[in-house]
């Protein structure tokens, strides 16, 4: 854990859906951070009727902040957005919210673009919805490739996909994807529902993680830092094991009470990751 610094924790607008834009960065710099993970959400930045001067004013924003931006998360599960949708509308329609998205992260400077894998109908055969996405995602990463962009791949809990859900199944699709810029995600409930460990992608991916969401939960939930049960420290051990260098985000959601005052929320889970780290650095040195 010692190798884990406090700069790869990244802001985010995360809870942060019912405040202004504003609120949200100003919060996070007078937490200390320097680079954020937006989430594609409106009224922030709602990347489907997001024109040249939304984005510009994002960036204003940012840079009148000194900040960077980690990553940017659009919305793929809540909302009707499906890349390996049944239906041919809504897929193609999803393919082009992750192109645009593609080209806001190359405007705003952001090195790493979110993507999962959708969900096929639960009453019909995997396969077909397995090539769906897979094509999609070969769009995608492309596309985002030719922009400077890479794209990091996360798996979902079973009650939100039917296709990407632990370790195996990502390992799959990253191999028939077979884009060298694809990386993973690791996240710490999806992890816990699977069943799986921090040494499980380390073993499989190695140097392709690229991104980590760090939340708590009963195994679910995304909880803020000592709401839920799972052994974050352990995990960090495992991130610290893996020589992991790169970004970082609390990505709290819990039953929708963080949104009323998310800055407690983030402090709280910032509080609990430097007594971890507090707690490694003495142990070592005993």
């Amino acid at each position: 854990m010692g190798n884990l610094g406090a700069d790869q924790i990244c802001g985010s607008n995360f809870a942060y859906q019912h405040h202004t834009l504003e609120r949200c960065l100003n919060d996070m710099v007078e937490l200390g951070r320097a680079k954020m993970e937006l989430w594609g959400i409106a009224p922030h930045l709602y990347i489907p009727d997001a024109g040249k001067h939304d984005v510009r004013n994002v960036l204003q924003l940012l840079r009148e902040r000194e900040l960077s931006v980690a990553c940017i998360t659009p919305e793929q599960v809540a909302y009707p957005v499906n890349i390996a949708s049944g239906e041919t509308w809504l897929r193609e329609a999803s393919v082009q919210l992750f192109l645009r998205a593609a080209e806001i992260c190359s405007d705003l400077e952001s090195p790493l673009l979110f993507l999962t894998s959708g969900r096929g109908y639960e009453d019909e055969p995997l396969e077909p919805a397995w090539e769906r996405s897979v094509l999609a995602l070969q769009s995608i990463t492309e596309r985002a490739s030719e922009l400077g962009v890479s794209c990091v791949l996360e798996p979902l809990q079973r009650v939100e996909s039917n296709l990407v859900t632990d370790v195996s199944s990502l390992k799959r699709m990253l191999d028939d994807v077979g884009h060298r810029d694809l990386g993973v995600v690791i996240d710490t409930v999806a992890l816990a529902v699977a069943g799986d460990a921090i040494s499980d992608y380390g073993r499989s991916f190695g140097g392709k993680v690229r991104h980590v969401h760090l939340i708590d939960g009963s195994p679910a939930g995304h909880m803020a830092w000592g709401d839920g049960n799972l052994d974050l420290p352990a995990i960090l051990r495992g991130l610290g094991q893996l020589e992991y260098k790169e970004s970082i985000t609390f990505e709290l959601f819990g039953d929708g009470s963080y949104s009323i005052d998310p800055r407690a929320a983030f402090q709280k889970c910032l509080n609990a990751w430097e007594d971890s780290i507090a707690q490694r650095l003495d142990v070592s040195a005993s």
